[in-house]
């Protein structure tokens, strides 16, 4: 395979895997207890604990659905990459490394998404191609 071919197809797995952990692993548990979760969840922005779980679920659900369809992607790696660095920088600032590790693993991926685009296999890409027609 070309080099092209393979980066876009190591793009996908890091979207639909992150995308799909995050999603599946966090967010979604976060929506089905948000009337048990939303008066303690931790708020580090100051905002309110029930807008801070809003903010979240936003990035955790939305922003993960999004990855997973390469659609917006760098745009909506920016709000997930901002909660995990909240999430081991703030909420867990006290707590030990191995706490801290699955928050700045997640961001890392984020970040690099940031940087990357999407790739060919995305959505981004077919709409590109789509308004050059």
């Amino acid at each position: 395979m070309k080099s092209s071919t393979m980066t876009s197809l190591g793009l996908l797995v890091l979207r639909v895997g992150i995308g799909v952990l995050m999603l599946l692993g966090h967010g979604w548990a976060k929506v089905l207890a948000f009337h048990a979760v939303a008066g303690r969840f931790p708020d580090p922005l100051g905002v309110g604990s029930t807008v801070s779980l809003v903010l979240v679920i936003f990035a955790e659900v939305v922003c993960s659905v999004l990855l997973i369809l390469g659609l917006g992607t760098r745009f909506a790696a920016i709000p997930l990459l901002i909660t995990m660095l909240v999430a081991a920088f703030v909420v867990h600032s006290t707590d030990p490394w191995a706490v801290k590790e699955l928050a700045l693993i997640f961001g890392t991926a984020y970040l690099t998404l940031i940087f990357t685009g999407g790739g060919d296999w995305a959505l981004d890409s077919v709409l590109e191609i789509r308004r050059k027609q």
